[in-house]
């Protein structure tokens, strides 16, 4: 992966609007001011550019509906072959690197077992999502929504996973051999351990996350055996933010569950589940020494960006310098490895 340069003049305004609303996400912007800009994108993507200058000209942009005065400074600069300045200013803010060190890691990393679209609780389509992977240089990437318990973040429904997968199949028909999307889910761990999703869909998946989301304060007497049954289920592939922690962002912060992680990171390296380090800078899970101790055991594991926008995949780059500060061996992290291996690891 690599965090494509900023684009010279001239661009069109659609690459323009684009750019801005990749360097927002990756800077944890407001998203009500990221959905404006997506709202513009969408509002001119059929509409010729020298319509759009014929209308920057006469000023008449702002009556095209989901155009405001960003917006239109955007196209309007853009349409005249001009860098704009509000992309300028972003690019300023928000373009440089995230974090210094794990460069290396993080230049080996082509893929992602964690990614959400406006399916669920995401803030773009899944085309969006895939085009952004790519210009990063990722060659694939596991879709995984989340599952129908998961209302508040509009968790799909069996219907509505079976819809999804069939787009997953035409976009990746699309694609040919440049990129591969996989299907996925991000599976809510249930109380019992049995995974929020019923067991013939989880069989058409190529990848399952799982991941709990409630009662994360249960004692370690529940939450242990919670988690060791879904490792041990046979769809499970990663085991996702396993300790639930909030460090910082606008959430606020939450301890970490507690669980005896020796017993579960046992079972996942006995049944071949990687376990996630999350990239995602509120959540920094599991902790370092969860890390080590995981390393220690023989785990595999993923970096992966759970991003919620398209931006937020450029988030890897957090989860690579904790690997690389850690010395996790890069043969060890799935999301190097290329698509073919990846779906033979998660089928067996």
């Amino acid at each position: 992966m690599e965090f494509p340069p900023p684009p010279g003049a001239p661009m069109s305004p659609i690459e323009a609007l684009r750019r801005v609303c990749v360097l927002l996400e990756r800077g944890r912007e407001s998203s009500y001011r990221i959905d404006a800009f997506r709202a513009a994108i969408e509002a001119i993507t059929l509409i010729p550019d020298d319509e759009l200058r014929d209308r920057s000209e006469q000023g008449t942009l702002k009556q095209i509906k989901g155009i405001g005065d960003s917006s239109a400074a955007i196209i309007g600069q853009a349409v005249r072959g001009l860098v704009p300045a509000y992309l300028a200013s972003a690019e300023e803010k928000h373009g440089a690197p995230l974090v210094r060190g794990g460069e290396d890691l993080y230049a080996a990393v082509i893929g992602d077992l964690h990614v959400h679209s406006n399916w669920s609780d995401g803030g773009s389509p899944i085309e969006e999502m895939v085009l952004t992977a790519v210009q990063l240089g990722q060659q694939w990437m596991a879709l995984t929504d989340h599952s129908p318990r998961l209302t508040v973040a509009n968790g799909l429904s069996r219907e509505r996973l079976v819809e999804q997968l069939g787009r997953v199949e035409a976009i990746n028909s699309s694609l040919g051999d440049a990129f591969t999307l996989l299907k996925g889910i991000e599976v809510d761990i249930h109380l019992d351990g049995t995974l929020d999703q019923d067991d013939d869909l989880l069989d058409r998946l190529d990848i399952v996350t799982a991941s709990i989301h409630s009662k994360l304060r249960q004692p370690a007497f529940e939450m242990t055996p919670r988690m060791l049954a879904a490792v041990r289920n046979p769809h499970t592939n990663v085991l996702g933010h396993c300790t639930g922690q909030l460090v910082t962002g606008g959430r606020g912060k939450r301890p970490p569950s507690q669980f005896d992680a020796e017993k579960v990171f046992r079972a996942c390296l006995e049944h071949d589940v990687a376990v996630e380090i999350n990239s995602r800078p509120e959540r920094c899970d599991p902790p370092d020494e969860l890390i080590e101790l995981a390393r220690d055991l023989g785990c595999l594991f993923a970096i992966d960006s759970d991003a919620h926008a398209p931006g937020q995949l450029d988030m890897k780059a957090y989860g690579c310098e904790r690997a690389e500060r850690l010395e996790i061996s890069p043969e060890r992290i799935v999301t190097t490895w290329p698509v073919d291996a990846v779906r033979d690891w998660a089928g067996a």
